[in-house]
């Protein structure tokens, strides 16, 4: 018996030093993300977190729960429904790292949204548990392209739910529940108004052609 319980104290006592050197760093001044292991930097990537009115918190933090698919109830307000895949909770209040479009500036409610590659990556490495920490103060917006490596995710065999290749805010907006209709609405409306405004000038253009000129008009400029 004495034997089972020092087994059974030494696993968990390994089990929390293996966790203890894992750590997650959220830099807001530089909108990066950074996951150490016994003090070695193992992969990093871009973040967008919260914009003015809702700033992500600072301190020290620990990732509560992880969800693969999981759907705010929060978000859009007032009954929630936007996706959050590869989640991983960082306060009890509504705050987690999460895939989502990352631009060049902070634009989240608050929420650390992670690029497309650097959301998978991150959930699959790091433990429920594992220490967060949040520090500096976010600039208005930082000198990047918008996404890195859209390219190289476009170009992979298969499309993960939700992943938003290439970062793109349009998809980023059409997963929301209720939102598609809106957006395909929109950009159906953008083409429509393009090709009667491209007609409308090559109809003018040869009205003017077909039409002569007369000397009053020509000194105007009207040619």
């Amino acid at each position: 018996m004495k034997h089972f319980l020092g087994l059974m104290i030494t696993v968990l006592i390994g089990a929390q030093w293996a966790q203890a050197h894992k750590q997650i760093v959220v830099d807001l001044s530089k909108q990066e993300a950074y996951a150490y292991e016994d003090g070695r930097l193992q992969f990093s990537g871009w973040i967008s977190t919260g914009k003015p009115g809702h700033r992500t918190p600072t301190g020290h933090f620990r990732v509560l729960e992880k969800d693969i698919d999981h759907v705010s109830s929060k978000y859009p307000a007032p009954h929630g429904g936007a996706e959050m895949h590869y989640m991983l909770r960082v306060t009890g209040y509504g705050v987690a790292m999460h895939l989502g479009y990352v631009p060049n500036y902070p634009a989240s409610h608050g929420c650390i949204r992670m690029e497309n590659g650097f959301a998978q990556k991150m959930y699959r490495w790091a433990d429920v548990g594992t220490p967060i920490l949040i520090k500096g103060y976010p600039p208005r917006h930082v000198d990047r392209p918008i996404s890195r490596n859209a390219a190289r995710f476009a170009s992979s065999s298969r499309a993960t739910p939700g992943s938003y290749e290439g970062n793109d805010p349009l998809k980023f907006l059409s997963s929301v529940p209720g939102k598609r209709a809106s957006v395909e609405k929109k950009i159906s409306r953008n083409t429509k108004r393009k090709r009667r405004k491209k007609h409308n000038g090559h109809k003018k253009m040869t009205e003017m052609a077909q039409k002569p000129m007369t000397p009053l008009e020509m000194l105007r400029g009207n040619v």
